[in-house]
């Protein structure tokens, strides 16, 4: 037989693969499909579609795909009725600005990058089913991404509103958050500033307790559940009023020194918050610098400093905002408002890290909140302890304030409600301030609805249209597709590249009459990837975005596969849309992915991350190309635990290469009477058949593969194998390299592809240990060594030892003092 060369028989079976059909999937019946009598069960395997860069796959995808597919390979051969597709992410940010950047239309590029990660993951031997193929650039794709958005505007779930933005005045254009770090734009450096522009969103709100009442359904990673439900942030917690007290003619903030409550503000200033509990230490107030109220409150003394932290607070995006590690600064408007709970005047500072958006732009201050106290610190604002640690040692510094306790104890300095416990008190001065009128219970929520539009060329455009009086109207469902332009110039000029469409205005007047104009936004790319695990189902639905009995037959998805950085957006939206779905009746599930994996990161040899800056990126196109596709895909599976991250490494690499060649002579050393002359080692045999199987099923793939190592290496020991052993080892070694597997298949007279066989059985009493090696020591010595039946009895095991010439050499008449025996393992003799 001729020596191993991958680059010889690779390309050859994945053409074969594909010619054949082998990985296509049937869409026959309702759960199950019915081939040779044997009823299959389907098994909807999915990895997050990828977004074709032009740096093509990396070993991050590599990973990913290359570990579904070893888990979609076993499912068929377990007669699984497997539908594992994949598609492209295809519209995007980086793609315009490539074009930009080129000139070269997205489209263009687009197809380039897509051929190129389709011919890597061909080349990868990723057994996806290609027929089912889908693109959400395509307007056959973005015709049904347009469908779901009409359908939620039907629904009064879509909406428009201001929203504000991340504005470079250089650049003339919306800028992502990532692309204005640090409030500086990352094209030309200059600063960015927030700007208002009216907004689509979505409103996900609507469904926060569905989406965390949910995630007690599926089975996930624990850290991705409580991320999910940390983003929703549901709270339960007491609404506050607090009225404003009024400045003096002059709008001074003289105003303090008064006793009485003087004229009010005609508007109370509401705060949510969970720990009423400490409402009677409240000494301040803090506004987000962009809450409505801050312009209209502010002293005249204090305007030119809060106008300009306002400004600065602009150039910053949310995340920077409320950023823990920064030093917390703020300014005080010169306003004052009254606690309601002592009528106490407290003065109003702003600061960024409240935000407008989130409950009511406000937050009251207090002693027992460390960013507070901190805060109070900073600026000298007096503070005054309400809850009691039961620690002595800890209340001396508390009431000292030296030091902030943040957590419950017993109310003082809170009038009636003195020695209540933190949790009495916060049932009791909630019902205190609903009698009063000065509050009331309130849930509250940190998810906020998802803004949809972005000033982009390279993405769906919004079906929506404008008449003459500016009255938004959705487009009807008969000029779905509603088609991108083309006549676009993707430089920034200041609004949305399809304002400059002369074609995208004039098919807008001609079908709904003159006056008439198009939305000019397109939509963020995640709505696309929201809803296309229905799409694979049905993919060439031109009716619609899937039918009923596809979705009946393949969804929910049964495993989904990708990267932890999608804990949250990607998969909220994406139970958005199939909850909305479910709500409407159209499905009759509501989680989309029932089971999750999340894959390691693959880093650089010297622990870093792989990035093309650092110059450490390993191109899987250059593994392949040196060492073969089979023994890339082992090599990346043995690194390491699938879900934890891990070094790459080009020194033990050849491990698995070596490892593939040893099964290669093998194949020399099969016998057909190998089973008259020497037996294999059956029991070896079926305990990796077992384990093989049991870590696949759980993605442990090091150790599935370690574990054909250590049969090969028995194999090899024996100095030869049966037909039928052989056989059994390609069939386990099949999923995780399939190439070499089904060559030698080949060779060994199947006509069969070995992926149309089924997935070898252990036999359970061949697994079962019916003998022990007994290890006999005399004084500690070990002297010999011997086999007996499993669970014998401690007294006949002595007696067997005893009687055992080597040992009755070294005993002779010499008195025994003792024996100490372990179970299974030894007996020492002790003379």
């Amino acid at each position: 037989m001729q020596k191993y060369k991958p680059e010889k028989i690779e390309k050859k079976w994945q053409d074969y693969w594909e010619e054949q059909g082998i990985y296509k999937t049937s869409d026959d019946g309702e759960n199950s499909v019915v081939k040779d009598g044997v009823k299959k069960e389907k098994f909807y395997l999915l990895d997050m579609f990828p977004y074709p860069s032009g740096d093509g796959l990396h070993m991050g995808h590599t990973e990913e795909y290359v570990a579904t597919d070893i888990y979609a390979r076993y499912l068929r051969m377990n007669q699984k009725n497997v539908l594992y597709p994949t598609g492209w992410d295809a519209f995007g940010l980086p793609t315009e600005n490539y074009a930009i950047k080129t000139g070269v239309h997205p489209k263009i590029v687009t197809k380039k990058h897509t051929d190129n990660f389709r011919r890597q993951l061909k080349s990868l031997g990723v057994s996806y089913d290609w027929s089912r193929e889908i693109d959400s650039s395509s307007p056959e794709y973005y015709k049904w991404t347009q469908w779901f958005f009409l359908l939620l505007y039907k629904n009064n779930l879509a909406y428009k509103k201001k929203a504000k933005v991340n504005w470079c005045e250089s650049c003339q254009t919306v800028l992502a958050n990532e692309q204005a770090e640090g409030g500086i734009c990352e094209r030309c450096k200059k600063e960015v500033a927030q700007k208002d522009l009216e907004q689509w969103f979505f409103k996900i709100t609507d469904f926060a307790d569905d989406l965390i009442n949910g995630l007690d359904q599926v089975d996930w990673p624990s850290s991705t559940v409580t991320n999910q439900r940390n983003w929703i942030g549901r709270s339960e917690g007491t609404m506050v009023r607090f009225e404003i007290a009024l400045a003096p003619q002059g709008r001074t903030s003289s105003v303090a020194s008064s006793s009485s409550r003087n004229d009010l503000f005609p508007q109370a200033l509401e705060v949510f918050t969970t720990r009423v509990d400490t409402l009677f230490s409240c000494s301040f107030l803090i506004l987000a610098p962009d809450n409505l109220l801050v312009e209209t409150i502010t002293t005249d003394e204090h305007k030119k400093e809060v106008e300009k932290y306002v400004q600065e607070t602009r150039k910053k995006t949310n995340l920077e905002r409320t950023d823990l590690q920064k030093d917390k600064k703020g300014v005080f408007t010169g306003a004052y408002a009254i606690n309601p709970a002592n009528n106490e005047k407290i003065p109003i500072w702003i600061s960024d890290f409240v935000l407008a958006d989130y409950g009511t732009g406000a937050v009251f201050a207090d002693a027992h909140d460390e960013r507070d106290f901190e805060f109070a610190q900073k600026y000298n604002i007096p503070l005054k302890v309400s809850i009691r640690p039961q620690d002595d040692e800890l209340w001396q510094k508390v009431k000292n304030l030296e030091e902030c306790f943040s957590g419950d104890g017993i109310l003082i300095n809170s009038e009636q409600f003195d020695g209540l416990t933190s949790s009495e008190a916060r049932t009791k001065i909630t019902d205190w301030l609903i009698e009063n009128n000065l509050g009331d219970k309130k849930i509250n929520y940190k998810l906020r609805d998802w803004l949809i539009s972005r000033q982009r060329y390279w993405g769906a455009p919004i079906p929506v249209v404008y008449d003459p009086e500016g009255t938004a109207h959705p487009i009807p469902e008969k000029y779905l597709p509603w088609l991108l332009p083309t006549d676009v110039e993707f430089k920034p000029t200041g609004v949305s590249p399809l304002a400059k469409s002369k074609e995208f205005f004039e098919r807008t007047e001609k079908i709904f009459g003159k006056g008439w104009t198009p939305e000019i936004d397109t939509m963020d790319t995640f709505v696309c990837s929201s809803w296309y695990y229905f799409r694979f189902a049905d993919p060439k639905n031109d009716k619609e975005f899937a039918g009923a009995e596809a979705i009946k037959q393949w969804l929910p998805i049964d495993m989904y596969v990708g990267g932890a950085e999608h804990t949250v957006l990607h998969l909220m939206y994406a139970r958005f849309f199939t909850k909305v779905l479910h709500k409407l009746g159209l499905i009759n599930f509501n989680e989309p992915f029932t089971k999750l994996h999340h894959q390691g990161t693959i880093l650089a040899e010297d622990g870093r991350k792989m990035s093309k800056s650092l110059g450490n990126v390993i191109n899987p196109d250059d593994v392949v190309k040196q060492f073969g596709t089979d023994t890339l895909r082992l090599h990346i599976m043995f690194l390491g635990s699938f879900e934890d991250k891990k070094p790459w490494s080009s020194k033990t690499i050849l491990g698995p290469r070596r490892f593939l060649e040893k099964v290669w002579q093998l194949f020399e050393k099969i016998s057909d009477d190998y089973k008259d002359k020497q037996k294999d080692n059956e029991t070896l045999l079926h305990k990796t058949i077992k384990k093989v199987s049991e870590d696949i099923q759980s993605l442990d793939y090091n150790t599935a593969i370690s574990a054909m190592m250590i049969l090969v290496s028995d194999m090899e020991k024996r100095g030869g194998v049966s037909k039928n052993a052989y056989s059994t080892l390609l069939q386990l070694l099949a999923p995780f390299a399939p190439h070499i597997s089904e060559e030698l298949w080949n060779q060994l007279g199947n006509t069969n592809s070995i992926f149309l066989q089924k997935w070898p059985k252990y036999d359970e009493t061949k697994i079962k240990i019916t003998n022990v090696t007994i290890v006999i020591q005399i004084n500690g010595k070990v002297r010999d060594r011997i086999i007996i039946p499993i669970d014998i009895e401690e007294k006949e095991i002595i007696k067997i030892a005893l009687a055992c010439p080597i040992i009755q050499n070294f005993v002779g008449t010499k008195k025994i003092q003792r024996t100490i025996y372990i179970k299974n393992k030894l007996i020492n003799i002790v003379i």
